[in-house]
């Protein structure tokens, strides 16, 4: 099974695919899990200093 498919392959076995779709889905999913770990220390600084 393969990790990534280039968009020109014919197989269907694999993970995810290097189109557009995958490619912004990827940047949200990783700008999504920064904000929640940015806000996972914001909020462990606010409640130790209370």
């Amino acid at each position: 099974m393969k990790f990534i498919k280039e968009e020109e392959e014919k197989t269907r076995d694999y993970i995810l695919q290097k189109d557009s779709t995958t490619k912004a889905t990827s940047k949200s999913i990783i700008v999504i899990l920064i904000l929640l770990v940015l806000a996972v220390i914001a909020s462990g600084i606010y409640f130790l200093n209370n």
